[in-house]
């Protein structure tokens, strides 16, 4: 009766395209939206500590446009938009061992602030289609770090020092790492865990951005 009653009202208030405004399909990223988002080449973007960092695609355009709702405006639902052109790109990878997702974590007082994180949100998703489980306390955000986007590698690095902790309780022997992020520039986020991680003893890490700016 929950699912009739869902799918009536979406029938009755059909959603619309956040990108192009359309509502031909009634959903929040319509076919030709998404299929409008680049990937990038798949490649390593870069190492850190022999740990592999990835980037699905480049933060412009649509790519831009739903990762902005999603994180700042509430736009829920594009979690799982983000997750799929994710996951699109991480098969391209041919993995074939298990991973757990490590969603990059926010400060438990911005986390209130915006009532969510919208990373975790994207982990629950790439878990459905991926089969991996996800772990959302393994690493913690223990620091109110500045905003990143207007700081220099140098600052970036002074900033998030010390910004993250390990529950190594919380750590099953031999697990793969995946960790994720929306946007990596400099790589200042996924250096930071994973030396935090590898001061743990943990070294078996992937980390895999939605975008970079950067082509």
């Amino acid at each position: 009766m929950k699912d009739f009653l869902i799918g009536l009202l979406d029938w009755i208030y059909k959603k619309k395209c956040y990108c192009c405004g359309k509502s031909k399909e009634s959903v929040k990223l319509c076919s030709k939206c998404y299929d409008e988002l680049d990937f990038l080449p798949v490649e390593v973007n870069r190492t850190f500590n022999n740990c592999n960092i990835y980037c699905a695609g480049i933060y412009s355009k649509n790519l831009q446009k739903i990762i902005r709702g999603l994180k700042y405006h509430n736009q829920r639902d594009l979690a799982f938009y983000v997750a799929k052109f994710m996951y699109q790109y991480w098969q391209r990878l041919d993995k074939e061992d298990k991973y757990i997702i490590i969603p990059v974590p926010i400060y438990n007082k911005r986390k209130k602030q915006r009532k969510y994180n919208h990373m975790d949100l994207v982990a629950k998703e790439l878990s459905s289609l991926s089969g991996y489980e996800v772990c959302y306390d393994l690493i913690k955000r223990i620091k109110n770090t500045k905003p990143q986007y207007k700081l220099k590698k140098s600052e970036r690095m002074l900033n998030l020092n010390k910004a993250f902790k390990v529950d190594k309780s919380k750590y099953k022997q031999d697990t793969k790492l995946l960790l994720i992020d929306d946007i990596c520039t400099t790589g200042s986020t996924f250096e930071e865990m994973i030396r935090e991680f590898n001061n743990e003893g943990i070294y078996d890490i992937t980390c895999l951005a939605t975008t970079t700016p950067f082509e």
